[in-house]
C-alpha cells in the first residue's frame, strides 16, 4: 500500500525542533523522502500502522501537523512527477 505523508511541525522552541527531527527520521526509516517535509511509503498495513502510530506519539496536536495520503496498491496510475530530484520504484529492482 503506498502512502504519502506530509507534516507541519511547528519549530518555535526547543522542543518544536526535537519533534522535528524526531519525525523525520521516523520518516525515513520507513519511507523515501521526495519533498523536505514529505515521503513516500510503500508498506504492508500493519507496518503503516506502527509508523502511524509512532508518528501521532511524537507530534503535538495543538501545533503540529500530519497528514497521510492512501493511494493504495494500484498508485502508479495515481502519481505525475515532473522535474528535478528522480525518486526510487519501491516496486523495481535494487542492485547492490
Amino acid at each position: 500500500m503506498m502512502v504519502i505523508i506530509s507534516y507541519d511541525v511547528s519549530t518555535i522552541d526547543g522542543a518544536g525542533k526535537s519533534r522535528l527531527r524526531k519525525v523525520a527520521k521516523e520518516c525515513q526509516n520507513h519511507a523515501q523522502r521526495v519533498q523536505n517535509s514529505v515521503f513516500e511509503a510503500d508498506l504492508d498495513y500493519s507496518t503503516f500502522l506502527k509508523l502511524k502510530d509512532n508518528l501521532l506519539k511524537i507530534i503535538d496536536k495543538e501545533q503540529d501537523s500530519l497528514r497521510f495520503y492512501y493511494l493504495g496498491n494500484n498508485w502508479k496510475r495515481r502519481v505525475e512527477h515532473f522535474g528535478a530530484k528522480k525518486t526510487l520504484d519501491p516496486e523495481g529492482v535494487i542492485i547492490i
